[in-house]
């Protein structure tokens, strides 16, 4: 694990709450505005996942998908990303980033050059989505002598040895996903997925465990934070951004509810 990306988890166990993780699609609606964004987020946030928008997100639902198509549209490339992740690690120094997205664009710019760029930016680990582990030649080199974390889903049809094939193949932290399905649909039964997390953290020698996919409401944070290293948030905070036009009511809906969400992060409030 990086030494940033264990001292954020570290540090928020000390405060007695889990991890609030939040996305955003780098240039979304523009490259621009999108910066703004992107810096109001990562200072109520504990590490900021940077979607680099990508034009067939095949895990993401319609949220994330149009968002990646107004970025697309307003001009963003992968250079605009990089620029908006230096942005973000120079205003916070102690930040977890992590860049997450789809293979196509890595593979077209070279893993060990994208590596480098996404390193150089202050990156601290990257979430390809469609390279499994058993495809990790193509990347995990490049990454580790780079030093960045690769991040590795698992799901609830995840079976014990794909788990142990994620956390021997993955760093940084572990991502669940905690529904069959994209981005953006209703989180599944909460006793279920805090049965299989557990199940997870006990094969994960220690490696922290964050839950995303379906949390919308400061309620299902607080419920998911109650055993979970961290909580990921995505396409609710895209939602602000898509439900706004106007670029300063955009960013205070954001703000608004990335506050209630940390909020809902401290396990002595959790239910």
């Amino acid at each position: 694990m990086s030494a940033r990306l264990g001292e954020v988890f570290e540090r928020c166990r000390a405060e007695g709450r889990a991890a609030l993780v939040g996305y955003l699609t780098a240039g979304d609606p523009n490259p621009e505005q999108s910066r703004a964004l992107l810096l109001a987020l990562a200072s109520r946030c504990d590490v900021l996942e940077i979607g680099m928008p990508f034009s067939d997100p095949m895990a993401d639902g319609p949220v994330i998908e149009a968002a990646s198509v107004r970025a697309l549209a307003a001009g963003t490339h992968i250079a605009d990303v990089f620029e908006h992740c230096r942005a973000v690690r120079q205003a916070n120094p102690d930040l977890g980033i992590v860049l997450m997205g789809y293979a196509n664009i890595p593979y077209a710019m070279g893993f060990d050059l994208f590596a480098s760029r996404a390193a150089e930016a202050g990156v601290d680990g990257v979430l390809i989505v469609d390279i499994p582990p058993e495809e990790g030649g193509i990347c995990d080199a490049s990454f580790r002598q780079h030093g960045l974390d690769r991040i590795l889903l698992l799901s609830p049809t995840s079976t014990d040895e794909r788990i142990r094939l994620a956390c021997d193949a993955g760093s940084g932290f572990i991502y669940y996903v905690s529904l069959t399905g994209i981005t953006g649909a209703d989180m599944g039964d909460i006793t279920g997925i805090r049965n299989k997390v557990a199940h997870i953290q006990s094969m994960a020698g220690g490696m922290p465990v964050c839950v995303g996919f379906g949390i919308k409401t400061p309620e299902q944070a607080s419920q998911v934070a109650s055993f979970a290293d961290g909580v990921v948030v995505g396409s609710h905070f895209v939602s602000q951004v898509a439900a706004n036009s106007d670029a300063a009511a955009a960013l205070a809906a954001l703000s608004a509810s990335a506050d209630a969400m940390r909020a809902a992060t401290a396990r002595e409030t959790a239910v």
